[in-house]
């Protein structure tokens, strides 16, 4: 066993594209055309523009937090030290939970989306299959998931990119999709307008837009491996947060001029049938091949995520100290076979409880990735408080909130507001029937049982707790 620290091999276009790769997915690929059919053409800029501002306020938030204080738990440390350990606690089994849970969901994906090839092989052969080559993935080292996920996101970008000159080339008559004319404008001014279906289907999708925006925090949790994320860190934060608009606002934009809303959510995947529209031979077969691979990126992220966190909470005497420990490429093994097997527990849910079981954790995933949100938010709130008391001046900062503290306080705001608009909306409230029990569940366990743990863990390996944890 080589020195208990994660190793720093992750360099700023590895940091880049796990940002990336976390956020495009099948949300964008296949549940597009479905957001321009619900609210509309007009609604779903909209909703995308919202959702894509608040995700640019919570990573300003995020950079001066990770540039400051570097560490492979991320959000879950900035929780446990500057708003209580209780919360970090709670911050931290949210992340793993959503993320562990997500993994077994996108192996789901992945297996259905395999039978268009192979229709005899039963989906649970591929679940395995892919599960396995993930983990190996993982488990080799650090640089090797990095190198694996920087090329699934490029084949993502590419394809966007490919999409966004290719439709466009067709919104304004220089290609025809099934040799109909351009239809320039004109489906964004008839079929009712911008807004079909009034401003408050906004707010109906605006939530599951946002939900796709969920990834980008995994910016934080590479700076516990970056080589110099004082470097890295704002770079990618500042790229990503560009790319990522420009991707998703202008792939909205272009679905929107070229579908009228109310076929925009009737054909499998709007990608798909420009592509096939224009000729190009393969369409549907190509397209298959690249949401498979978004898929597995979000999913090769979201093992990377869930065994750091472990790792992180570990450290900190949270959980047994045996999840801290590393292996000579400087793994968490132990984090990552247990992260592995309860993503490979939620398969179970999906085919023996899928109105059940599947259900809630799907929407506790939801309910905590908005939840991770607001706890980044708060952190940089009395983050920077704490530094200001403890001697420390805004000048030595090498990364600054900007507009502090007007952007936390309105990003706390905005990540509230999202929650409390679930209450409102019918098929997304059990999203908080499941989420708020799970949360104060794990409040009640870190109280009777786990603080008293860190407390007993910690003496132990002769270390004191950070002063500035005070328990809520």
């Amino acid at each position: 066993m080589g020195e208990n620290t994660l190793k720093r091999e992750l360099t700023n276009r590895h940091v880049l594209m796990i940002a990336l790769g976390g956020v495009i997915g099948t949300g964008l690929f296949m549940s597009s055309g479905f957001t321009i059919h619900e609210a509309g053409p007009g609604g779903a800029l909209a909703a995308y523009i919202w959702g894509g501002f608040v995700m640019y306020l919570t990573m300003l938030c995020l950079g001066e937090l990770a540039v400051r204080m570097p560490d492979a738990g991320s959000y879950q440390s900035y929780a446990a030290k500057y708003i209580s350990p209780s919360a970090g606690y709670v911050v931290g089994w949210m992340s793993w939970l959503n993320w562990a849970v997500t993994i077994g969901l996108e192996l789901i994906t992945v297996s259905l989306l395999m039978e268009r090839w192979f229709p005899h092989v039963q989906t649970w052969i591929w679940c395995i299959i892919f599960a396995v080559l993930l983990f190996a993935i993982n488990a080799l080292s650090t640089r090797s998931f990095a190198e694996v996920e920087f090329w699934f996101a490029g084949i993502k970008v590419i394809t966007i990119i490919a999409f966004i000159l290719v439709g466009g080339a067709v919104m304004f008559g220089l290609l025809h999709l099934h040799g109909k004319p351009a239809p320039m404008f004109t489906n964004f001014t008839e079929h009712g307008g911008l807004f079909p279906k009034g401003l408050g289907a906004i707010v109906v999708t605006m939530i599951a837009v946002n939900f796709s925006f969920q990834g980008t925090e995994l910016v934080g949790i590479t700076a516990g491996e970056s080589k110099e994320p004082e470097i890295t860190i704002p770079k990618a934060i500042k790229n990503t947060v560009w790319r990522i608009l420009i991707f998703f606002i202008l792939s909205i934009f272009i679905l929107s001029a070229l579908f009228p809303w109310k076929k925009a959510g009737l054909v499998e995947s709007p990608f798909v049938e420009v592509f096939d529209g224009i000729g190009i031979p393969y369409a549907a077969d190509i397209m298959n091949f690249v949401i498979i691979t978004a898929v597995l990126s979000v999913a090769n992220s979201g093992l990377y995520a869930t065994s750091r966190m472990l790792w992180s909470m570990s450290r900190k005497g949270m959980i047994s100290p045996a999840f801290g420990k590393l292996n000579k490429r400087g793994v968490p093994m132990l984090a990552l076979t247990v992260s592995m097997a309860v993503g490979c527990l939620s398969l179970l849910s999906g085919v023996y409880a899928k109105d059940t079981v599947y259900l809630w954790l799907l929407s506790i995933a939801g309910f905590g990735a908005v939840f991770i949100w607001l706890s980044i938010s708060v952190s940089n709130l009395l983050g920077r408080k704490q530094f200001l008391r403890e001697g420390g001046k805004v000048e030595e900062l090498k990364y600054k909130t900007p507009l502090y503290p007007i952007v936390p306080i309105l990003a706390i705001i905005l990540n509230s507001a999202v929650i409390v608009s679930l209450a409102f909306i019918p098929e997304q409230r059990i999203s908080l029937y499941c989420g708020i029990p799970f949360m104060i569940a794990c409040f009640l366990y870190y109280k009777f049982a786990g603080e008293k743990r860190m407390h007993g863990i910690q003496q132990q390996a002769g270390t004191e707790i950070n002063p500035s944890y005070k328990s809520l």
